[in-house]
């Protein structure tokens, strides 16, 4: 018996490339979806383990290791402030994600696993006007957009590819809905007035990268977020390239 589409559970998949990726680009949607119901799983390809100062020194095994542990913590924290549902680290190491097949393979696994309707990801490509920005085109986050997008489609709904995810009891299953953050051309914005302060709740549990003093990167945002929504006619927006499948 085929399963109808109102018969599908509302269910999102968020793939960024490290913890608080998916605050910053996506937060107040995640938020306003899971009140509204959906059952939101975040997947975190790498291991966060880069995100110790820039200028330390002591850079070894054990440093990232604690790093890492650190992040994780300060994810699954908010998270739970967000009403995501779980959490998935893929562990792929922090600072040399590339967009490969093996990547490719773990992205689908998961969209087959959760049988996502809606994938939110960040953009593949960069983009150079008004002001670009270094910080929000880490080479990490192209190449989680890039493995994001190609296992969306072809690779999540073909059985033919990947037939070792077929052996695990996973079967083809077909993402209705790509939502890609900072794209070059947006099409699409979530109202994310109720939810902004939740947002930025999110945001105060990652302390080790972003202090914990926030008041000043809070007013950026909610500026950024008053831009975003003017050209769609809201108080405060997210903006995404939106496509269909």
């Amino acid at each position: 018996m085929t399963t109808t589409e109102e018969e599908r559970p509302r269910t999102v998949l968020v793939v960024v490339a490290h913890p608080d990726d998916a605050e910053f680009g996506c937060g107040g949607a995640i938020a306003a979806w899971a009140r509204e119901g959906w059952e939101v799983t975040l997947v975190i390809c790498t291991d966060g383990a880069s995100g110790g100062p820039d200028d330390a020194t002591d850079v070894g095994p054990e440093a990232r290791q604690r790093i890492s542990q650190v992040r994780k913590a300060e994810q699954q924290a908010a998270a739970a402030v967000l009403g995501i549902k779980e959490v998935v680290f893929l562990d792929f190491p922090d600072g040399l994600l590339l967009p490969t097949l093996e990547l490719r393979r773990e992205i689908v696994r998961q969209i087959r696993r959760t049988r996502a309707y809606r994938v939110v990801c960040q953009s593949p490509e960069r983009v150079w006007t008004p002001n670009y920005s270094l910080g929000r085109f880490h080479p990490d986050h192209l190449a989680a957009g890039e493995a994001t997008i190609a296992a969306v489609y072809p690779a999540a709904q073909n059985g033919w590819d990947f037939p070792e995810l077929l052996a695990e009891g996973l079967a083809p299953s077909r993402v209705r809905e790509l939502y890609v953050m900072g794209a070059p051309h947006l099409n699409h914005a979530v109202d994310v007035s109720e939810t902004f302060e939740t947002k930025l709740a999110a945001l105060r549990c990652h302390v080790s990268q972003l202090g914990e003093d926030q008041s000043e990167l809070a007013e950026r945002l909610r500026t950024w977020s008053r831009e975003r929504g003017e050209a769609f006619g809201l108080p405060l927006a997210e903006t995404f390239h939106r496509a269909e499948n």
